[in-house]
């Protein structure tokens, strides 16, 4: 592929069900090459799976749906002019921060309700029927989002999960991750009241084109937990982007990335989903790719 036909950006994504589970929770999407009329939009969505958040499956894919039609709007903004020009970047990250999370979540709420009086579960006539907030709960999912345009990057996150994002530089940071891990199996959710007020926002514009971050990765709790460590799931990011880097092609890394998956989810035990995005750059002089070793707590 010449030069000037190559995208903006490259996306991956594959979700792998979890050792002895039944259905897969989890969902996700990639799309748009990150330029400013094709916007690049990353999502994944991890539903709780319980029996009390017995349709969590449909809450996850709601959950990535809706957040892709609000990125869209939200990159149309990014371009668009308002009554006195062009809306400005204190405009969009108060956007960002604000009116996308309370309409992101509206919309689930919305959208999952609708779905249960299509299909109400079978109940005793003589029961007081589910209040909202139990439906809701039955739908119960987290998501993380990004979308990136050539004047701004941004990404959300509710509940747990990672977003993972390596810089021009190969720095690699998380910003997203709470200041204080979540306790257990207990993490906020599109269900939680007031959920809105508990999204996470990353707000960095994009000052020049070559210093945007080089991968942008999502990836659902089932990947981090499989390592014993903070530091191994780094260094399987890590190792990931050097891969890439070295390779200069994407065909080995697709072909890979259903094993490597696979591989954590039989150490977790969970759903495992990775959505990334990279930027296509020159070939890397072999610098070797990142010790990629799990370690068991056994």
């Amino acid at each position: 592929m010449s030069a000037p036909d190559r995208p903006l950006w490259e996306t991956f994504n594959h979700s792998v069900r979890g050792v002895n589970k039944q259905l897969n929770q989890d969902w996700c999407a990639a799309e748009g090459s990150g330029s400013e009329g094709d916007p690049l939009i990353l999502s994944v969505a991890d539903g709780h799976g319980s029996a009390m958040h017995a349709r969590s499956n449909i809450g996850a894919r709601c959950a990535v749906d809706l957040f892709t039609v609000q990125a869209r709007t939200f990159a149309g903004l990014a371009r668009a002019e308002g009554p006195d020009g062009a809306h400005s970047l204190s405009w969009l990250m108060n956007y960002a921060r604000n009116e996308l999370p309370r309409q992101l979540v509206a919309a689930w709420q919305e959208k999952v309700l609708a779905h249960w009086d299509r299909y109400p579960e079978t109940v005793n006539p003589a029961a007081e029927p589910p209040r909202k907030g139990q439906k809701l709960l039955l739908y119960g999912a987290t998501l993380v989002g990004a979308v990136l345009t050539p004047r701004m990057f941004a990404a959300w996150q509710l509940g747990d999960g990672e977003l993972t994002v390596i810089d021009a530089d190969g720095a690699i940071t998380l910003p997203l991750a709470p200041v204080e891990a979540d306790l257990g199996d207990e993490t906020e959710s599109l269900c939680s009241r007031q959920a809105w007020k508990m999204v996470r926002v990353h707000w960095a514009p994009v000052v020049a084109p070559d210093r945007a971050p080089r991968m942008i990765a999502l990836s659902t709790d089932g990947l981090s937990k499989s390592f014993a460590s903070d530091e191994g799931f780094a260094q399987f990011m890590t190792g990931f982007d050097q891969r890439l880097t070295k390779d200069g092609r994407t065909d080995g890394v697709r072909g890979a990335l259903p094993g490597w998956l696979a591989e954590a989810a039989r150490y977790s035990g969970d759903d495992t989903t990775l959505v990334a995005a990279r930027r296509p750059g020159p070939i890397a002089a072999d610098d070797g790719a990142a010790a990629d070793e799990r370690r068991s707590d056994a």
